[in-house]
């Protein structure tokens, strides 16, 4: 006869059988904490820091980090960075707070702070996405002021050497320091290299969790060219309830596999940001299949306990992780090839 106590037991030994790893184990995390992609995030979390030490809102803390790149002087994020096929440079990004509202611009020309402009349309429209001379309109009618058209010194320099070739290959890795092409300064006026698109994620002193994601995308692309940064679900998403995730690298690819949501999900599921990281480019490792070398892509992540990680698709990633004044670091990610 199977008894209720050999039920118990046999149950026991099943539990004791079974593999928790990398699930995510209930404890106290870091909070506040703000997480952002590549080596310039050492500065943008710094400005994100400030607000979330004084108790602020991690939605303010996403906004005025990211801010600080789309000042700098570079070659993938603000007005100063490379063109597109044309000439022109295009800007994208996207935010999202506690409460699932989210906004965001693409093909945004002349307006300096396209995260901000995102914003905006969060909090001042019925709508997620404007784009082009639209979100322009947008802008100029919430008091964004229309820059000089042109290009940067630097940019102008790198687009005069691209039409020579007109090639279109996207590089690997171009978001760190030793893979900077000179389509603006190597380094910046305080010494400190030069950077790309950058996506942030916080989590507040009142536990509640917002991101953001700011690019000019990948240079000399097709006009129109619209990557994973302001696509909600894709470059960034966020569920108060879970957690927030940000992606960075070949957009297309990202927007493939729904990269940010399906990180998300896994980590629903109660697997650890890191490893919830990892089975989402594991999922495109499998649908890439052996053209997965030509590519570069990476998710950072945070969960509601304050627990981070990341993980990319190869070797070179790194992220900023900032949770006190004297604790802003930077994370070489674990990757897969």
């Amino acid at each position: 006869m199977f008894s209720r106590r050999k039920f118990l037991q046999v149950g026991s030994l099943g539990i004791g059988s079974f593999s928790l790893a990398g699930f995510a184990p209930k404890y106290a995390g870091k909070k506040p904490i703000v997480l952002s992609t590549w080596d310039a995030g050492i500065r943008a979390n710094k400005a994100a820091w400030d607000v979330l030490k004084k108790n602020g809102r991690a939605l303010d803390a996403v906004e005025q980090g990211v801010m600080v790149t789309e000042n700098e002087q570079n070659c993938c994020v603000g007005l100063g960075a490379n063109p597109d096929r044309d000439g022109y440079v295009t800007l994208d990004a996207s935010i999202m707070d506690e409460f699932a509202n989210c906004g965001s611009v693409a093909c945004l020309e002349r307006i300096k702070h396209p995260i901000s402009v995102a914003r905006k349309v969060m909090e001042n429209t019925p709508h997620v996405m404007l784009v082009g001379q639209g979100a322009q309109q947008f802008a100029l009618s919430q008091g964004f002021t229309l820059e000089k058209d042109g290009l940067s010194e630097g940019a102008e320099r790198e687009y005069k050497k691209w039409l020579q070739k007109s090639e279109y290959k996207p590089g690997i890795n171009r978001e760190n320091k030793e893979n900077q092409i000179a389509a603006a300064p190597a380094r910046l006026s305080d010494g400190s290299w030069n950077h790309d698109t950058i996506g942030m994620i916080a989590l507040d002193a009142n536990g509640n969790l917002s991101g953001s994601c700011t690019t000019s995308g990948m240079g000399f692309k097709m006009r129109g060219r619209v990557g994973d940064s302001p696509i909600i679900g894709a470059g960034l998403f966020v569920d108060n309830e879970v957690g927030a995730v940000v992606a960075t690298g070949q957009g297309e690819d990202i927007i493939r596999m729904g990269g940010a949501h399906t990180v998300m999900e896994f980590m629903r599921q109660g697997l650890s940001p890191e490893m919830a990281c990892k089975k989402a480019i594991e999922r495109l490792l499998k649908i890439k299949g052996s053209k997965a070398k030509e590519i570069q892509a990476c998710m950072i992540a945070i969960n509601k306990d304050g627990a981070y990680g990341g993980y990319a698709l190869q070797k070179g990633f790194n992220y900023a992780v900032c949770y006190a004044d004297d604790k802003n670091i930077l994370v070489d990610s674990k990757f897969l090839i």
